[in-house]
C-alpha cells in the first residue's frame, strides 16, 4: 500500500512549496510566478499583476457575527492588499461565489453592496466571475489584476542588510476582535438571551470585520519618492510574514519590542482577554497592513509620516531574526500566526 502523507506534516507553505515544484513557467511573458503576493507578467510598458483568495465559512468567516456587507468589503480589501504588496494600482476584480440554499436573493444582495463598496473606495471594476451551488455554506473566491511601473515593482525577495524595516499603521487589532467576537458567540450560545458585551471595542472589531487595504501608503510612498527595497502584506501575522520576507531575501532582522505599534484600543482589548499584545501584535494575523524595507538614505523621506513605523532593521545574518525586548534581551522569532 502507497503511504499517505497528511497535509498538516506539510503545513500550508510547504504545500505550496510542493505545488510549485512540480510547475516552471516557460511563457516569455511570466515574470513571476508562486511565490510572492502576485503574479507577475509583462505587458511591454508595465508589468500586470495577478493575485487570488478564497474565503470559506467556517474556516475564515463565521456567519454568526460577520455581517454579510462587511464580508463583501473584506473579500475585496484583503486581495487589494496583495496588490498593494507589489507596489501596484488595483484596476479590475473577478468575484464568485459558491451558495447553499440557505441563502436568499436579499443576502447576496448585501454581501455584493460591501463588494460595491469595496470597489468604489480602491477604484477598481468587477468585470467578471462565476456562481456555483454549494453543500456546505458560503465560498468566495475573488481575483484582482493590477499594473505597475517595470521601474516600481516591490518583491519580497530584494531586502538587503542594513535596509530600515517598517510597518503601516497598527498590529494586533484585528486577532482581538476575533477573540471578542467568538467570546459573545460563546455566551450566546450558551443563553440566547443574554446581549453581547462590545462596548468600547468597536475598534478592533472593526479591525476584524472590515480591514483596509494600505493603497493610501503605496500612494504616500511614490509622491514622497520612496521605492521600497521589499514589501509584503501582513495577512499571517508580523511574525510569520517577516519570516517569509527574510527566508526569501536570505536575510536576518532585528525588530525592537518598544517599536511594535499597537493602537490604545487594542492595549485595552488585550488586557480585557487577558492576551499579551505583543503576542497579538506578532502572531494574531489579518491585520493587512505592510511591512516593507527601505535603503537608510530613504529615512528622512519617511520618518514624519504617522502611518509608518520604522520597527528594526536589515541584517545579513538570516540566522537571526529577532525581537529586542524591552529587558535588552534578544529572542528568536518564530511563525505563530495563521497557517
Amino acid at each position: 500500500m502507497e503511504a499517505r502523507t497528511e497535509i498538516s506534516s506539510l503545513g500550508e507553505f510547504g504545500l505550496i512549496k510542493k505545488i510549485n515544484e512540480g510547475f516552471k513557467t516557460s511563457l516569455p511573458e511570466t515574470v513571476c510566478g508562486i511565490g510572492d503576493d502576485a503574479a507577475v507578467i509583462d505587458l511591454d510598458t508595465n508589468y500586470g499583476l495577478l493575485t487570488t483568495d478564497m474565503l470559506l465559512e467556517g474556516v475564515h468567516f463565521d456567519l454568526t457575527f460577520f455581517p454579510l456587507k462587511h464580508l463583501g468589503y473584506k473579500a475585496i480589501a484583503v486581495n487589494i492588499s496583495d496588490i498593494a504588496a507589489m507596489n501596484g494600482i488595483p484596476k479590475q476584480v473577478t468575484v464568485s461565489l459558491a451558495l447553499s440554499n440557505r441563502f436568499s436573493v436579499e443576502a447576496v444582495d448585501e454581501l455584493y453592496a460591501g463588494i460595491h463598496a469595496a470597489c468604489r473606495d480602491y477604484n477598481v471594476d468587477l468585470v467578471g466571475g462565476d456562481t456555483s451551488s454549494s453543500r456546505s455554506g458560503l465560498l468566495i473566491s475573488v481575483s484582482v489584476f493590477g499594473q505597475v511601473k517595470k521601474d516600481l515593482i516591490t518583491y519580497r525577495n530584494t531586502a538587503k542588510a542594513n535596509d530600515i524595516l517598517c510597518v503601516t499603521g497598527d498590529l494586533g487589532g484585528a486577532y482581538l476582535g476575533l477573540q471578542l467576537l467568538e467570546r459573545e458567540k460563546q455566551v450566546f450560545l450558551a443563553n440566547p438571551n443574554m446581549q453581547p458585551e462590545l462596548e468600547g471595542n468597536d475598534y478592533v472589531i472593526q479591525r476584524q470585520l472590515r480591514p483596509e487595504a494600505r493603497m493610501d501608503v503605496v500612494y504616500e510612498l511614490a509622491e514622497a519618492g520612496v521605492l521600497p527595497t521589499a514589501m509584503i502584506d501582513l495577512s499571517d501575522g508580523l511574525a510569520s510574514d517577516l519570516l517569509h520576507l527574510c527566508a526569501q531575501s536570505q536575510v536576518g532582522a532585528i525588530v525592537y519590542e518598544e517599536r511594535l505599534p499597537i493602537d490604545d484600543h487594542t492595549f485595552l482589548a488585550a488586557t480585557e482577554l487577558n492576551i499579551s499584545p505583543i503576542t497579538a501584535a506578532l502572531n494574531g494575523g489579518e491585520d493587512y497592513e505592510l511591512l516593507f524595507t527601505i535603503s537608510q538614505d530613504a529615512y528622512e523621506l519617511v520618518k514624519n509620516n504617522p502611518k509608518i513605523t520604522v520597527i528594526g532593521y536589515v541584517t545579513d545574518n538570516k540566522e537571526e531574526i529577532v525581537l529586542h525586548t524591552k529587558g535588552d534581551n534578544r529572542v528568536p522569532i518564530t511563525a505563530q500566526g495563521w497557517s
